[in-house]
């Protein structure tokens, strides 16, 4: 069975991936996966009640953590915790002013008393979770905190044991109020699907769980509301905005026997809709579960960190006790001297800045690309995308709008342009084949009469026009230069008399789009198609790729995109398409339509337009640049509050900027990523 449980008060990313591996070390818990943005896990197990072994295990590692199956909507009030730190900040400015202005014994005495309450009523949390954490031989942040402190005290330095207090409570309250700031824009994703749905029941409105209506049941949309599943307009005529599912941001027209999105919000009008969807299989839940479940497909940064922290902590305490022992040994100082500079060290190096920004960095950059109306389905191919040189399409449907139009008519006899398009509308009248329907699409025939319609396989179709044969199809005879790129032939009586050129409408975006990931630095642009030669020169010629190849197969394509040398990024959006979107660093499906394409694609172009993906592009791009940007800044900044520290330059306060401060910066640059505009 599948589980998802969110985990509540857990603001320690580094304790959060100890948790993660935790579970999916213990028996009969598989494909764990913790999303630190979201708070929550998911994972497959067998064990009917799996939260109370879960809650067991986070207890094991973190203390205060609390498994629930549903997120708490409970706002954060001002606590007695609260309360005491406010109190805890006076007694220490009190201190510092006693500290800094009166020297006597009294003054000293004050100092000693204020800063021992300043300390005790910030940090006495902090001190309780790092005992126990000391008795389970965990050595982590809390812990070296309160050695840290307490060898202030012992040491004399009164005032620095309660600024070192106030400054790391205070941090870890900046700290998760950002990451809080963070996962409440995440979380506003969700609200692109409403989980009620207004039905009429006998005569009346009444609202119900939106996955209880069945497909094929009314639900009524009221004037500005979301709608909640996928459907068709059986009464009444708006504007729906779908920015929330595809990035555009002008509201489209709908009426009677239109398609409506789940997750899109009605306009001024009143709609009823048929719907052709579950609620769970509907356009905005599926948009959601892809986002989700990104979380499950971390970025070769974020394994990295993680790797990297467990490798890290380890040497940096080694590295600390180098530094307590070895200079006092060979009388480079005291050992009280050393011990406190090893406590900067190891106070600095916590690596909590870098494992809480990478995963939010990850998340927040897919959440930005979804509301451009781009998902992707996790951090390695948000990471694939920023760093594609070669971008790939496929033809039709996708460079393409696959719809057939007249292009071009030639006359090659008296009768003018419109008299040959009109002919050949004429005769086409009856054919199923799409070029006689585009052609019809756009010619009227109404006054030319016709007889004896017949029609053959791969040739064309014919009939008596004034009492000779009129054919419209294919031809065998030499052709007029100006006619050569034309794909459909008119005779009349034996006798060549016009031409059609039938091709498939180029997207207005498509030339827009190639030009501007040129600029973004493309090395590569291809595109590959099953077409004609001609088809296909005509087509990339338009939009300016830079190479195209016809007549592929799909094996054909698949073996075209793997001798390109760099990372692919193939666009598509058939089901012969599926094979080159697995096999690509980063395949990307055109609209939600194709099942087959979706499932086996790394990101969805969720407008079913190429408008989004330059843009995804970019965000992509600037998501790995926050993460670059955080990891050398938190050990820049932690490099140097360490070596400080080795040549005794360094105070404990220092350390807890390098800790806490750092991560806040670094969590509040992360969150510019979920102000990206559209």
């Amino acid at each position: 069975m599948k589980y998802t449980l969110i985990l509540e008060n857990l603001n320690c990313a580094h304790c959060a991936g100890k948790i993660e591996q935790a579970i999916a070390e213990t028996d009969g818990y598989e494909k764990v996966s913790f999303n630190f943005a979201t708070k929550e896990l998911r994972f497959e197990s067998e064990k009917k009640h799996p939260a109370a072994e879960i809650q067991q295990i986070c207890d094991s590692i973190e203390d205060g953590v609390s498994v629930k199956e549903t997120a708490s909507k409970e706002k954060k009030k001002l606590t007695t915790e609260h309360i005491l730190l406010i109190i805890a900040l006076v007694f220490g400015a009190a201190a510092v002013v006693f500290h800094l202005a009166v020297h006597n014994e009294a003054a000293d005495i004050a100092v000693l008393v204020l800063s021992l309450a300043a300390t005790v009523l910030a940090g006495w949390k902090v001190f309780i979770k790092g005992f126990k954490n000391l008795i389970k031989f965990r050595i982590e942040e809390t812990v070296l905190m309160s050695i840290a402190v307490i060898a202030a005290f012992i040491l004399g330095e009164y005032v620095e044991g309660a600024m070192v207090t106030l400054l790391f409570t205070v941090g870890e309250l900046i700290e998760d109020f950002a990451v809080d700031a963070s996962r409440r824009d995440i979380e506003k994703l969700s609200q692109i699907r409403p989980d009620t749905a207004i039905i009429i029941h006998h005569g009346h409105e009444e609202e119900v769980a939106a996955e209880s209506v069945a497909v094929g049941e009314i639900i009524v949309i009221k004037p500005h509301a979301r709608i909640p599943i996928d459907g068709v307009v059986v009464e009444g005529s708006s504007t729906v905005d779908n920015a929330a599912l595809t990035g555009e941001s002008i509201p489209v027209a709908v009426a009677v026997d239109d398609e409506v999105l789940s997750g899109g919000i009605n306009g001024d009008s009143l709609l009823k809709i048929r719907t052709t969807k579950a609620f769970g299989e509907s356009t905005a839940a599926r948009i959601l579960k892809m986002v989700e479940d990104a979380a499950a497909q971390k970025g070769k940064s974020e394994k990295l960190i993680s790797r990297f922290a467990a490798v890290y902590t380890p040497i940096m305490v080694g590295l600390a006790v180098l530094i307590a022992v070895v200079p006092p040994l060979i009388g480079l100082g005291t050992f009280s001297k050393w011990i406190y500079n090893a406590l900067v060290v190891l106070v600095a190096s916590c690596p909590c800045a870098i494992v809480i920004s990478v995963p939010l960095a990850y998340f927040s950059g897919i959440g930005a690309a979804s509301r451009q109306g781009v998902l992707i389905k996790g951090g390695k191919y948000l990471e694939a995308l920023a760093t594609a040189k070669n971008f790939v399409f496929d033809k039709t449907g996708t460079l393409t709008t696959g719809k057939l139009r007249v292009a071009k008519t030639v006359s090659l006899s008296d009768y003018s342009e419109d008299e040959i398009l009109s002919l050949a509308a004429a005769v086409e009248e009856y054919s199923s084949h799409p070029i006689a329907r585009a052609i019809c699409r756009e010619a009227n025939a109404a006054d030319i009469t016709l007889s004896n319609f017949s029609e053959t396989a791969g040739k064309g179709t014919s009939a008596q026009y004034e009492g000779r044969t009129l054919c419209c199809g294919s031809y065998s005879g030499e052709v007029p230069s100006n006619a050569a790129d034309c794909n459909v032939f008119l005779t009349l009586g034996g006798e060549l008399i016009g031409a059609v050129k039938v091709a498939d409408t180029v997207r207005d975006e498509s030339a827009e789009v190639i030009s501007h990931l040129k600029s973004l630095g493309a090395q590569n642009t291809v595109m590959l198609t099953g077409d004609s030669e001609s088809a296909a020169k005509s087509v990339a010629a338009e939009v300016g790729v830079d190479s195209c190849r016809a007549r592929l197969l799909p094996a054909d394509k698949l073996s075209a995109v793997k001798s390109l040398d760099g990372g692919v990024c193939f666009v598509g959006d058939g089901i012969n398409d599926a094979p080159v979107l697995t096999a690509s660093d980063c395949g990307v499906a055109m609209g939600l339509g194709s099942e087959a394409a979706i499932e086996a694609a790394d990101a969805v172009l969720s407008s079913g337009t190429l408008h989004a993906l330059p843009k995804a592009v970019k965000t992509a791009r600037r998501t790995m640049r926050t993460i670059r940007t955080n990891i050398i800044f938190a050990l820049a900044v932690k490099a140097a509050v360490i070596v400080l520290a080795c040549f005794g330059l360094a105070a404990i306060w220092m350390s807890v900027v390098a800790d806490t401060g750092v991560c806040v910066l670094c969590v509040l640059y992360t969150a510019r990523l979920l102000k990206i505009r559209k």
